[in-house]
């Protein structure tokens, strides 16, 4: 059985005698503490690194052994990267040079693996994990009386994924050179199947980067574009065919041996993968040819604002300077410490005053309570008749209301304790910036739905030690 965790731990030496230097790795050591004192941690990211970590030892070459890594050192090298803010490459420079890094990753003398590696460990903690190994640190954190439920605020943020803007040539664009780049795999597979056909992507960015100029200059209309339109659109068209004739070409010659080894599993890779892109790019047409030549308004529901992140969502917040941003909502709840008790990822913008009901229930399983006093900004208001039924079982609740107010509802927020709660409230921005900011949380740069839910959940967990590790 695999160790989650080297128990021999080797002797620590000084790092430096700087007081700031001290102080910076002082925070390593005290969040290194909370890991030690809550074992089951580990253990959580233990069931999902196990598999992973033996496949790195079968893969490596008994002349090239490298150590044994554990489950401890994968999830402290993940904490590192996330409160360091850096990329995957930096981190691993950063620590293989850091004797305090070193020591907090309990690598010591080990080798540091590569950045591919410590990419493909990182994606292997599930987001389901991650979300109980955060309520795992908060029952903790609770146990240890280092956190109180009385206070509870809540907000709504979000998170871009790693997209560029996408206009529909853009997006016609790298439809035709992803799916030019899958037909040239398969063609090193087996040329026969896929013929000898010409690519043209050169000609594919001409066209589409002279619908961007040409749409950039002011006094262009619509009309003016759509010859340039039916060209790449009909260029698109044409290379789906194609990959759809070679996907299907695929199946039957798998299904009828035509492969064996090695190039059957190719086989069966570049079958789903040219399959899933053809189907993107079908959609990329279908809205591209409804706005551009038919008019058409596409509801924003329909659309697919990149291929290489297929779940993106357009978002309208309203705020200045961003007015539409492309990712997801996800919703932080926070007590009196600034710890983010739990948090919800979501697919598709929620509506936010329905997420009211969830949180206390969530407050509830964890401090076997209500708060008394809950907080949140306008947008979480339905109706005064909900916020009386909240009242009744809350002692301060100070959610203001939306549009005009009567003589009452003004009293109500000109109470002393509505506009303590509100301006507590307002530190919940300051947890949302350090997140982003600090954290780099602003825009996700894993890849796929799961891994952006995973993201999220690492950041907190990680947020979460640096304010428990301040106590």
């Amino acid at each position: 059985m695999r160790p989650k965790i080297d128990l021999q731990v080797e002797l620590a030496f000084p790092i430096s005698g700087l007081a700031l230097t001290q102080a910076y790795y002082a925070r390593y050591q005290a969040i290194s503490r909370i890991l030690d004192e809550t074992p089951d941690l580990v253990a959580l990211a233990h069931r999902d690194l196990e598999h992973a970590l033996e496949q790195l030892d079968r893969s490596t070459p008994a002349a090239q052994k490298r150590a044994r890594y554990t489950s401890d050192n994968v999830l402290r090298m993940v904490l590192v990267q996330v409160i360091e803010g850096l990329s995957l490459r930096e981190t691993v420079v950063r620590i293989d040079d850091s004797p305090g890094l070193r020591q907090f990753t309990r690598l010591h003398r080990k080798p540091m693996m590569d950045f591919t590696t410590l990419c493909k460990l990182r994606n292997a903690i599930l987001p389901e994990t991650w979300r109980q190994i955060n309520r795992r640190l908060a029952r903790q954190a609770v146990r240890s009386e280092r956190i109180t439920g009385e206070a509870l605020r809540l907000d709504t943020t979000a998170v871009e994924t790693n997209i560029h803007w996408p206009t529909d040539s853009s997006l016609l664009w790298d439809s035709y050179r992803v799916l030019a780049r899958w037909i040239e795999q398969a063609r090193e597979l087996d040329p026969a199947l896929v013929g000898s056909g010409r690519l043209h992507p050169r000609r594919a960015k001409r066209e589409a980067l002279a619908i961007a100029r040409k749409a950039a200059k002011r006094r262009q209309n619509a009309e003016s574009l759509k010859p340039l339109y039916r060209s790449l659109l009909g260029r698109v068209e044409g290379i789906c065919e194609w990959a759809l004739h070679i996907t299907t070409a695929l199946e039957r010659r798998m299904q009828s041996g035509r492969y064996s080894g090695w190039a059957t599993a190719t086989a069966q890779v570049l079958r789903e993968e040219l399959g899933a892109a053809e189907a993107l790019a079908r959609r990329v047409v279908d809205q591209a040819r409804r706005r551009v030549l038919c008019g058409e308004s596409v509801p924003n529901d329909e659309k697919l604002f990149s291929l290489v992140e297929p779940h993106t969502e357009l978002l309208k917040r309203g705020k200045a300077g961003k007015e539409i941003e492309f990712g997801h909502m996800i919703q932080i709840q926070q007590v009196t410490e600034k710890f983010i008790t739990d948090y919800d990822v979501y697919e598709k913008k929620p509506v936010e005053h329905a997420l009211i009901e969830p949180a206390l229930a969530s407050h509830r399983a964890l401090f076997g309570c209500d708060p008394s006093q809950l907080t949140a900004d306008k947008g979480y208001y339905e109706s005064m008749e909900a916020l009386r039924r909240l009242e009744q079982r809350i002692d301060v609740v100070s959610i203001a209301k939306k549009g005009g107010r009567t003589a009452v509802e003004q009293d109500r927020e000109h109470e002393p304790l509505f506009r303590h709660a509100q301006a507590w409230r307002a530190g919940i921005e300051g947890s949302i910036s350090f997140l982003k900011r600090v954290l780099r949380l602003g825009r996700c740069f894993s890849k796929g739905w799961k891994h952006f839910q995973a993201t999220v959940g690492t950041t907190i967990f990680a947020h979460n030690l640096i304010v428990l590790a301040r106590t």
